[in-house]
């Protein structure tokens, strides 16, 4: 069963739009949205396992010098339309 999260990411001032283009192009990333408020994109993730998912945080998200902070968040149960 996949494992599917959410991530909340403060970036760097005026580099919104690269990291996002960039993000939405990794295979574990089902969607990218730009935000205004707190902060300044949400990542939607599709990861086989929390191994993959610390492997993605790790290596490839936080690996990126603009990002300077996320919040990940697990979903516990999926409910659909």
């Amino acid at each position: 069963m996949a494992t599917l999260a959410y991530v909340l990411i403060t970036l760097r001032s005026g580099a919104e739009r690269d990291v996002c283009n960039k993000v939405s192009n990794f295979e574990e990333v089902v969607q990218v949205d730009e935000l205004y408020g707190e902060y300044d994109a949400i990542v939607k993730v599709q990861v086989e396992d929390l191994a993959q998912l610390d492997k993605f945080l790790t290596d490839r998200l936080r690996a990126s010098p603009d990002i300077f902070l996320t919040t990940t968040m697990i979903v516990a149960k999926e409910y659909r339309h």
